[in-house]
């Protein structure tokens, strides 16, 4: 007796491959035009939005450490007991000692960093209104923001960016685009990285990156979403 197997070949593995790669360059192509579209809003011209985009992308693979942090972790063990003869299971709780480094991202950080002391140096009248909605957006960002172990800190996607265009719009209507910016940048900073930085050795990561180590990282995208979100308010 000769049994047959069929074998069902997915034909559209490649087709799929090039499917997705498209739609990623399409992404892709839609995130610079935003991004220009935004940088214009504060005062960039395209040459300038192209650079800081490069050492953006370039930037978000760098980390560097400043701090390490180290935590203790309770694990529960199972221990063998002999006793005359008979052997008992007897749980017991070890101490393992972690260590976490504190790095800062260069594309998620330190760009975003320099991009608002920029503005703030050059838009000197609108400095008070940048740094205080920077400090409300932060409070509100580190009120949304939580601690998931193994995986970080985490905020909802459009809720920092929203909060700052409102601060923003708030605090100065003629002219928020700039101050939507450094809130959004700043606030998300120190409302979800730097206010949270207690207690990071206890998530399980070996690394805990300010400002992330994606190149289109929140830090970078809330400010840029901010800017965009303005002129809808």
């Amino acid at each position: 007796m000769s049994h047959q197997v069929l074998v069902h070949r997915h034909h559209g593995g490649v087709a799929y491959g090039l499917l997705a790669l498209l739609l990623a360059a399409i992404i892709a192509v839609i995130l610079v035009a935003v991004g220009e579209v935004a940088f214009e809003r504060i005062g960039f011209n395209s040459i300038e939005f192209t650079l800081i985009l490069i050492a953006t992308l370039l930037g978000s693979s760098v980390n560097i450490p400043v701090a390490e942090v180290k935590s203790t972790e309770p694990l529960m063990v199972v221990q063998e007991v002999r006793v005359f003869g008979m052997y008992y299971r007897v749980p017991a709780i070890r101490y393992l000692q972690k260590s976490t480094i504190v790095a800062v991202n260069v594309g998620g950080a330190v760009i975003p960093v320099l991009v608002s002391l920029y503005l703030l140096a050059t838009h000197s009248s609108l400095a008070w209104a940048a740094l205080l909605g920077s400090f409300f957006t932060a409070v509100l960002v580190h009120l949304m923001a939580r601690k998931v172990k193994g995986v970080g800190i985490v905020t909802p996607a459009f809720l920092p960016p929203l909060a700052a265009a409102l601060v923003a719009y708030v605090l100065v209507p003629g002219a928020p685009a700039v101050v939507a910016y450094v809130s959004g940048t700043l606030g998300a900073l120190i409302g979800a990285d730097l206010s949270n930085l207690r207690g990071i050795g206890r998530l399980g990561a070996p690394m805990a990156s300010i400002g992330g180590a994606g190149s289109f990282d929140g830090v970078f995208l809330t400010g840029l979403v901010a800017v965009l979100l303005v002129p809808f308010l």
